[in-house]
């Protein structure tokens, strides 16, 4: 087993100071009473901060890294497994990682501190600092890329559509622009709803760069990681370059052992930062203090994002703010290619987490909240999240009336209702009865039905979330196509806004879909003229003739992308 620990001791007088600095930050004014859990630095044996990552201990495979900090001050680092399965590396707590999305926090602080400074606008329409963009019916504004909320399809995804996934070609931002200019739509109105996209945090690097006259590598290092002594991270905008103490990402080969999965591209502000566990959390104690950007850019940092029907969602810049266990908590998961990241706080706790790792099959925040459990302690809930409102229980028959499958509304999208023991499932996702068509999962997933059934006796319901803003699902018919409906949709269909051209064929009485790179999957009848395949739902239109047109493709971030029947 190779482990390796380093252990760091605060002064008294560093904690005085860092218990005021976050007494700032969790919204007490100066003067005001810290929380008693807030000053005293939580016990923890090192053997079970180890047994949380027992599986990634020895020299046989990748490994994480883990870091946990109290008021600011490191309490322990530690890493386990391999940095380079091909070199006989093994990980330390200095080793380099990329965490994936948990950049995107920084990021965001860059742009913020231009607003800051007066340099631009959130409120500025983006197409004054990036007019690759094409003018859409409404603008979107740079306060709309840093809340997921512009409507902007996701690059990465449309990238896969054309038969390029990512870590398959070396991406860059002028490919990024080149698809986001290439959108004649967008998935909703700017503002209308939230979907989570790289393209507006990619977007956000480029308008750094452009604002502010230097790459984004040089401010982020001169604004951010310098001032806060963050000396072992930088971006990935170069994959050749050589990067010093860095972990190889592996994910798992089927039959046993490791294939190597890196990210080898030059995309970077919605991901590609490299970094460490320690500097991650000298990062994450800085939106406490305000060491950098002072007390308007910590809340700037923290002010969450506004639809335009006025309802706040979770996501503020690059931080989800929400709850674990009862507690206020402010975090960011990521991945990319092989790599996982987690960084998490509990404001009111002053305990943050940090979880990397070169492992694929590694789930970083899973084993974030389990080492932040070991220092909460009884100051969380015990247990599973519960709701708030007491559970119903629902005849077997009256639950089954509910199940079935349904249309999103607003992406055409398909998704199945089972019926359970203990209520209804969508997506893998528990919903409880609390009431006679009223449904709930913690965290405020809330499912509700309306009280009059359509003519075939089902009914529409809502679903809301803290990131979903009353989404109407339509319950649909079941679609059996017989051999001569399936030839109707036979054909080649093409997307100048994926640049991709796909075929529809029959094969052992089922449609199956292929691309020109020779991909192809087989497709699932769910509604009249709908199919599916994991993950997207294809939707053929028709012409007033009844000949079908068109196909439309949905996925999680890329809704209703057009592709034309081309014969």
């Amino acid at each position: 087993m190779r482990r390796h620990l380093t252990l760091r001791r605060r002064s008294r007088i560093a904690l005085l100071l860092s218990s005021a600095a976050l007494a700032l930050a969790s919204g007490r004014l100066p003067g005001q009473a810290v929380p008693p859990q807030a000053s005293a630095v939580p016990q923890v044996e090192l053997a079970a901060i180890d047994k949380v990552f027992e599986a990634f201990h020895g020299t046989h495979g990748p490994g994480c890294a883990v870091g946990v900090s109290h008021a600011g001050g490191i309490l322990v680092e530690r890493a386990y497994g391999m940095a380079d399965l091909e070199h006989d590396v093994a990980n330390r707590p200095t080793t380099v990682f990329e965490p994936g999305s948990v950049s995107k926090q920084f990021t965001a602080a860059a742009t913020l501190l231009l607003a800051q400074e007066g340099r631009l606008s959130l409120d500025d329409d983006v197409r004054r600092y990036i007019p690759e963009l094409p003018e859409y019916e409404a603008p979107i504004t740079v306060r709309h890329l840093i809340h997921h909320t512009s409507g902007l399809r996701d690059w990465g995804s449309v990238a896969s559509i054309e038969g390029w996934p990512r870590t398959t070609r070396v991406h860059t931002h002028d490919h990024m622009l080149d698809i986001a200019s290439r959108q004649k739509s967008l998935n909703y109105r700017p503002g209308e709803y939230y979907s989570y996209t790289n393209t507006g945090y990619n977007m956000q690097a480029v308008l750094v760069e452009r604002v502010s006259g230097m790459s984004f590598a040089q401010f982020t290092e001169e604004r951010l990681f310098g001032p806060l002594g963050m000396t072992r991270t930088e971006w990935r905008d170069d994959f050749t370059r050589v990067v010093k103490d860095r972990a190889v990402a592996y994910v798992p080969r089927e039959g046993g052992g490791w294939s190597m999965l890196m990210p080898f591209e030059n995309v970077h502000g919605n991901g590609g930062l490299l970094t460490t566990v320690g500097d991650l959390l000298r990062w994450t104690r800085n939106l406490e203090t305000g060491e950098v950007g002072g007390p308007a850019f910590v809340e700037a940092m923290h002010r969450r994002g506004v639809l335009n029907s006025g309802r706040t969602v979770a996501y503020a810049s690059g931080l989800f703010i929400g709850e674990y266990r009862g507690v206020r908590e402010v975090r960011h998961s990521g991945g990319t290619a092989g790599y996982r990241g987690f960084l998490t706080r509990f404001p009111d706790q002053g305990i943050a987490v940090a979880v990397m790792c070169n492992a694929g099959s590694g789930n970083a925040g899973r084993l974030a909240h389990q080492v932040a459990d070991l220092y909460l302690g009884d100051r969380a809930s015990d247990g599973e999240p519960s709701l708030d409102v007491p559970v119903v229980e629902l005849a077997p028959e009256r639950l089954e009336a509910l199940a079935g499958g349904y249309r999103d509304a607003r992406t055409g999208a398909y998704a199945r209702l089972a019926a359970t023991e203990a209520g209804l499932r969508l997506e893998g996702i528990a919903l409880s009865p609390v009431g006679a068509l009223r449904f709930e999962a913690p965290g405020g997933i809330v499912l509700e039905f309306e009280g009059e059934p359509d003519e075939g006796g089902r009914r529409a319901g809502t679903l809301d979330s803290p990131v979903a803003d009353d989404v109407r699902l339509e319950p649909v018919e079941e679609f059996s196509p017989s051999a001569e409906d399936l030839a109707a949709f036979v054909g080649t269909y093409r997307s100048e806004e994926a640049e991709a051209t796909y075929t529809i064929e029959v094969a052992d009485g089922q449609l199956v879909v292929g691309s020109r790179y020779g991909w192809s999957a087989r497709l699932g009848p769910v509604y009249p003229d709908a199919f599916v395949s994991p993950g997207t739902t294809y939707i053929f239109g028709r012409d007033g003739s009844g000949r079908v047109v068109e196909m439309r493709l949905s996925q999680g971030r890329v809704w209703n992308l057009r592709f034309e029947r081309i014969r």
